[in-house]
């Protein structure tokens, strides 16, 4: 489609330019006069063009938000109907689709404005042609052959600039959308995925360190959320991060993982500022298991397979991880097995089931270095204690940083961390904690009085 349209402008523009050159050459008075009314007719151009293009900005930013709506009802539809508030958003994605409407009939009307006035002005040309042609030839300065002959010729140069200017509303949608896809395509990320940069170290131990790092998240420049965070954790051992809401838990575990970086501060690696790592190879170290396992819409065995994505996982060691996350029982007892397919968003799966997938997925990795982040808070008792009894399985041999606020979880992690603030408020074992009676002493009685 591209192609055939910069085609029609190169014709277009050799028509104009010969329509001219013929006109000069069998009567340059009279082409001056049809000429000067080309100021006119591109001002018009110019003026739709600008317009069209605004409006195909607008235009697309409410399409944006009305896909946003759709998209969102038709993802929550359960939750929606739950509410009764299936004509509440409705009427959201109407009113937002009423804002493009409205710009539609003002577009209409620039467009058929501008499109009448330049037609109609050239029909005001031909009359003032045909006048100033009578003129010359009783002056004997025209032929009647020239005249006919410079009026067919800007009739054909008219006609190319007419058919070019139909294409304006096309060119001011392609401009915004080739100007938003390009900004995409320029935009450099401060961390990047695909740079091959940065230093891959022959084995990674699993040794972690905070040094006095700080932090707030680019949208909320005024919060900070850590604030001088220190912390050394050895190789191995399982450390455990509890506080409030909005302490900083979650957000630590982010930055282990490199998807920010700290404001102030650095997040070492066996000594190792993670700046300095390639972002692949550290992010290959470090598997996840989060409250909401995301599962994709294919098989068992291809949700667990995706651990791995550098070779082929053969089907026996799919096997041997499963077992290990303890689902490999409930897989088997599946009409189809590993190749049952677990739905959009693991629809198929109770929350354990998928949380276990998701453990099984992440040992299939072989990581050096496991984060928990909140991986039991959404299940019951029942599903808990099979998901931590896995949790316990896998975090053996490695450096495991557990989030969590069910502290039943935690009571045998080798360090438990409290964060307060985004600071850490003490730190000790489950019992070295309970004898000091401050805020993690606190917490637990609040969840036994629970």
């Amino acid at each position: 489609a591209t192609g055939s349209r910069v085609g029609v402008l190169t014709q277009n523009a050799t028509n104009m330019g010969l329509s001219v050159i013929i006109s000069f050459i069998y009567g340059w008075e009279m082409t001056l006069l049809i000429l000067s009314i080309a100021p006119v007719l591109a001002l018009t151009g110019m003026i739709e063009t600008a317009a069209m293009t605004g409006f195909a900005n607008k235009d697309k930013q409410e399409l944006k938000r009305a896909g946003k709506i759709a998209t969102e009802a038709v993802e929550n539809i359960r939750t929606i109907v739950s509410l009764t508030r299936e004509k509440a958003f409705e009427q959201m994605y109407e009113e937002t689709l009423q804002i493009q409407h409205r710009s539609t009939l003002k577009k209409a009307q620039i467009f058929g404005s501008c499109y009448a006035f330049s037609h109609a002005f050239v029909y005001f040309a031909y009359a003032a042609g045909f006048r100033f042609g009578a003129y010359l030839i009783q002056a004997g300065r025209m032929t009647p052959e020239g005249m006919f002959i410079v009026f067919t010729a800007i009739a054909y140069g008219a006609m190319a600039i007419g058919e070019t200017f139909v294409l304006a509303p096309e060119y001011s949608r392609a401009t915004s959308g080739a100007a938003h896809l390009f900004a995409l395509l320029e935009r450099k990320p401060t961390i990047d995925s695909y740079s091959q940069e940065g230093k891959k170290t022959d084995e990674c131990e699993g040794n972690i360190e905070f040094r006095e790092v700080s932090f707030f998240y680019p949208c909320r420049p005024d919060v900070l959320i850590l604030r001088g965070l220190s912390l050394s954790i050895e190789q191995g051992k399982t450390v455990a991060f509890v506080g409030s809401s909005g302490c900083g838990k979650s957000t630590s575990v982010q930055l282990l993982q490199r998807f920010y970086d700290p404001v102030k501060g650095q997040v070492l690696f066996d000594g190792v500022d993670a700046k300095e790592l390639n972002v692949q190879w550290l992010r290959s170290q470090i598997a996840i298991v989060s409250q909401e396992p995301v599962l994709f819409n294919c098989s068992i065995a291809e949700n667990i397979a995706y651990g791995d994505n550098s070779r082929v996982v053969p089907l026996d060691e799919i096997k041997e991880v499963a077992n290990a996350a303890n689902i490999h029982s409930f897989i088997e007892g599946l009409p189809e097995k590993y190749n049952t397919q677990v739905g959009l968003k693991g629809t198929q799966l109770s929350g354990g089931q998928k949380q276990r997938l998701a453990i099984a997925r992440a040992l299939l990795r072989k990581p050096k270095i496991l984060l928990l982040d909140e991986a039991t808070s959404a299940l019951d008792n029942e599903s808990e204690k099979v998901v931590q009894h896995a949790l316990d399985k896998a975090s053996k041999g490695r450096t495991c940083l557990v989030v969590t606020h069910r502290l039943s979880t935690i009571q045998n992690a080798d360090l438990i961390v409290v964060l307060h603030n985004g600071k850490i408020k003490e730190q000790g074992t489950h019992q070295e904690l309970l004898r000091n009676q401050d805020v993690y002493f606190k917490l637990v009685n609040a969840q036994s009085v629970q």
